[in-house]
Order: structure tokens, then C-alpha cells, then sequence
């Protein structure tokens, strides 16, 4: 059985008065996920800008 039948399996079996809380849980590490993918995505680049600025790397891409 798949993970997501596994939670299927445990949503159908949980009472409706919970199923508010799991509901507002679930979208909150969806946000959370987004979040912390955008801000390592953000942490790279200024990272990785110092190597983008150099005069080698606009004299190696010239070309394309």
C-alpha cells in the first residue's frame, strides 16, 4: 500500500470533528515547504554571485 492510501486509509477513519486540524496541518507544511525552498533558493544565488560577477564567467558564456 502506498503512503497516500496509508493517509487516505487513516482520513477516512478519523473522526470529522479532527478532520478540520488535519486539514489546516497538511497546508501549513505545504507553505512551510515553499518557504524554505524559496529562501535556499534565495541564499544560493547570493552565494553563487560572486563566481556569476567574475569577467571569466562573461568571457566563458560569450558564446551561447
Amino acid at each position: 500500500m502506498s503512503l497516500k492510501e496509508l493517509i487516505i486509509q487513516e482520513i477516512e477513519q478519523t473522526p470529522e470533528f479532527l478532520l478540520e486540524e488535519v486539514l489546516d496541518f497538511l497546508q501549513f507544511i505545504k507553505v512551510k515547504h515553499i518557504q524554505e525552498k524559496s529562501e535556499i533558493t534565495l541564499l544560493s544565488e547570493s552565494s553563487l554571485e560572486k563566481d556569476w560577477l567574475k569577467p571569466e564567467e562573461d568571457e566563458a558564456w560569450q558564446d551561447l
